[in-house]
């Protein structure tokens, strides 16, 4: 099964058993803490549980796919920023025709096993499940490291009925390092892995249905329109040790790298559609990408358009 998995291309890909699974009462305590905002998606109790989403689960596929590209984002105090995930086609169909193949493959050859995956798109907890599976860990800035890739990954799941022998987890790497706690312009990770989306960027310019971007966030929005990479790019395993993806669906689309901001904030939902295709920005449409841009816009105004600062910098 992971011969086959690496034969479709993934990158990485580890197995964690349903009788050892991660623990998960962090994302209980953050939950009640009221960190999930207004992501009520989040509360769903069958993220404790994938029994509750495939019966009879007794085993986790992990999967991940590199997706970094080596282009620094712009400084320039007129052009938006874009996190990178979001440079080239939507991951979603990327990863999920893998996975479907996958998902193909395991129906042949084990007929009698039910299997069930989702790439961001069904209640599981991607993250620590990734960890049990061995393929990283969940470092202070929320995301999962990887030796080879650093946290510019991808991250799919497989359940499966099929009991396979599990991987060991993934033992902690971040050490004594606080890069990224420190660089956080929000100070939006409140403790070593524990991110509070109320304070995130990323939440704000991304999942936020707000008419408006709190001036607290506003004012430090450094020019992102739609998420956040500061986390990722002050991050040691990133600097030394990512790698450029050799899938071309995630190099970016030209017009994604550093687009004008005064475009972003008056795109009408035509030019929207016609600059996004096949992104996974759709799902943010043209009202709240023309409301990122604004609220940035002002902020750049308000600091006398001194340039911005460059997180990918060590």
């Amino acid at each position: 099964m992971k011969q086959q998995a690496l034969a479709l291309g993934f990158d990485k890909v580890g197995i964690a058993s349903v009788a050892d699974p991660p623990d998960l009462q962090g994302w209980r305590t953050w939950l009640a803490q009221g960190m999930a905002a207004d992501m009520d998606w989040m509360r769903d109790p069958r993220r404790g549980d994938v029994g509750l989403v495939l019966p009879g689960t007794q085993s986790v596929v992990c999967v991940a796919l590199n997706y970094y590209t080596p282009i620094q984002h712009s400084c320039d105090p007129s052009q938006g920023k874009i996190s990178r995930y979001a440079w080239g086609r939507d991951y979603h169909r990327v990863l999920g025709r893998r996975l479907k193949q996958l998902h193909l493959w395991m129906q042949t050859a084990f007929p009698d096993c039910q299997n069930r995956f989702y790439v961001d798109t069904g209640p599981i907890a991607e993250k620590p499940w990734a960890m049990q599976a061995g393929l990283g860990w969940i470092g202070k800035n929320g995301l999962l490291l990887t030796r080879e890739y650093g946290s510019w990954i991808f991250l799919g799941v497989l359940l499966t009925t099929l009991k396979l022998m599990p991987d060991r987890p993934h033992p902690f790497h971040c050490g004594t390092c606080t890069r990224c706690l420190v660089a956080c312009p929000t100070q939006a990770i409140v403790s070593p892995g524990v991110v509070d989306s109320r304070l995130c960027i990323a939440y704000h310019t991304l999942e936020s249905h707000a008419e408006g971007i709190p001036s607290e966030i506003a004012q430090n929005l450094n020019n992102w329109v739609a998420g956040c990479d500061i986390c990722q790019d002050v991050c040691p395993w990133n600097q030394r040790f990512a790698q450029p993806s050799g899938i071309p669906d995630f190099q970016p689309y030209a017009w994604n790298v550093a687009p004008n901001l005064q475009d972003l904030a008056q795109i009408s939902d035509r030019e929207f559609h016609q600059k996004f295709p096949a992104s996974t920005l759709r799902r943010l449409k043209a009202k709240r990408l023309r409301r990122n841009a604004q609220a940035a816009l002002q902020s750049v105004s308000n600091s006398g358009a001194q340039g911005l600062e460059c997180s990918e910098k060590p």
